[in-house]
């Protein structure tokens, strides 16, 4: 087992597994940006050490500044949390060279499911069901008309580097398809200095729907049942729950087994989450896997009462995993507190908070870095809180998440919390009728 862990990571997921090694013996070491002095997860840490500036680039993502603060605190293994270098190949690859473990999955694994062309192909060769589309990249317009025409619209093209809506459109009819393609291409480019598309038959009334895996160093794999994150506004998910109320035990069964044999394919190591979107007549569809612990993975630990972090870190370390499949035995609800506000578009609202008072109760669980005082820096993620309520059903969960937001007091910024107020009275919402798109619909008022 390892004697000490550097987080290459902020916020609450630091403090997250912070908490875990501090259970397991392990002794932690925190980075941070200037802009992250007085973050709870530089205070809890064994060890801190500055690595740069509030620039992600020059500190969160700078890479041989964090592997400088690992050799000076003689740590011997990296876990990257979620975001920045998580599921940056070459940083696994760095890592293993210099004989730091990086827990999380090999570089290979990484490669092979970061460029969604290729995790589509790798999928497919599994058995996993994918969206019928483009054979590989798009080499220009014209093979994009052709494979347009071939698979019918509506269509949706996509960055195969891509993440967060960027290079992605949705087309309609033909006429639009020029038009589309040299908007996704240069916006592909722009933001990830990669403008490769490819494209992929636009699947209606899409339920998007994860299954949490994990694998071990010996080719074993299992999964963790599923997670519901439909309600998102822009490819940004804001509530996730576990299970779905759109499953059915067939669903889960199938799901969970093409996710398994999707993790053997690669080889996977750690754990990870293959996103499938499901139609409204429950047809499954592999979209990506994220090889990286996932922001919502409580509402997994909550429902089979499982610490996903001290699993990264055991089978890190060598121990095998068990192989079993789990099956959901309570019901969760995760709502995503960002510091933004809802009534005006959701801007971002940066700054201090004055008052804060934190829910409890029976059924809830709260992972978070602010405290009265903490001043929200403008330079990375917005989300400063997530509230996690567990009971026997759903509706039941939906009951004490309503009660813990109403208790839950932040006073200095905006947050999202009137958004999941409003949300959770919703009457679809409530029937468990919704999908990815219902956001775009949907009004926050007054």
């Amino acid at each position: 087992m390892f004697k000490k862990i550097l987080i290459a990571n902020r916020g609450e997921i630091a403090l997250r597994i912070i908490r875990t090694c501090r259970e397991m013996g392990i002794k932690t070491v925190a980075v941070y940006s200037t802009a992250d002095r007085e973050s709870l997860h530089v205070r809890f840490a064994d060890e801190a050490v500055c690595i740069g500036p509030p620039k992600s680039a020059d500190s969160y993502l700078n890479i041989p500044s964090i592997l400088a603060a690992a050799e000076i605190t003689n740590a011997d293994a990296i876990h990257p949390g979620y975001g920045f270098l998580s599921e940056n190949a070459k940083f696994s690859e760095i890592c293993r060279d210099y004989g730091i473990k990086f827990i999380g999955p090999s570089p290979e694994s990484i490669s092979s499911m970061g460029d969604k062309a290729t995790a589509k192909e790798t999928m497919k060769a599994a058995g996993v069901p994918v969206v019928p589309g483009s054979e590989g990249l798009l080499e220009d317009i014209e093979t994009a008309k052709k494979t347009a025409e071939k698979i019918g619209y509506p269509v949706i093209i996509k960055a195969t580097a891509g993440g967060g809506g960027k290079g992605m459109r949705v087309i309609w009819k033909a006429e639009d398809l020029d038009t589309m393609f040299d908007q996704a291409k240069r916006e592909a480019g722009a933001s990830f200095a990669n403008d490769g598309l490819y494209m992929e038959k636009f699947i209606e009334e899409p339920r998007h729907i994860e299954i949490q895996i994990v694998g071990d160093q010996y080719g074993k794999a299992c999964h963790l049942s599923e997670r519901d994150c439909s309600i998102q506004r822009r490819h940004q998910k804001l509530i996730e729950e576990a299970p779905s109320p759109f499953m059915t035990d067939d669903l889960r069964q199938r799901m969970g087994e093409a996710a398994v044999r999707g993790a053997m394919a690669v080889g996977y190591e750690g754990a990870g989450t293959i996103e499938f979107l499901v139609d409204k007549h429950r047809n499954f569809y592999f979209m990506e896997m994220n090889t990286r612990i996932q922001v919502e993975h409580p509402v997994t630990e909550e429902i089979i009462s499982y610490d996903l972090i001290k699993e990264q870190i055991k089978v890190a370390s060598g121990i095998p995993i068990s192989g079993k499949n789990y099956l959901p035995k309570m019901h969760a609800i995760e709502c995503r507190i960002n510091a933004e506000d809802p009534y005006n578009d959701f801007r971002p609202s940066p700054g201090k908070i004055t008052t804060l008072h934190v829910p409890g109760g029976h059924g809830i669980r709260i992972d978070t870095h602010i405290y009265s005082g903490y001043t929200i820096p403008p330079f990375y993620d917005s989300m400063i809180a997530k509230v996690i309520a567990i009971a026997q059903t759903r509706d039941e969960a939906i009951a004490t998440m309503e009660r813990a937001l109403s208790e839950f007091v932040i006073e200095g910024v905006k947050t999202t919390i009137p958004f999941h107020q409003k949300m959770l009275k919703d009457e679809n919402f409530r029937a468990g009728n919704f999908n990815t798109q219902y956001m775009n619909t949907w009004v926050m008022e007054d």
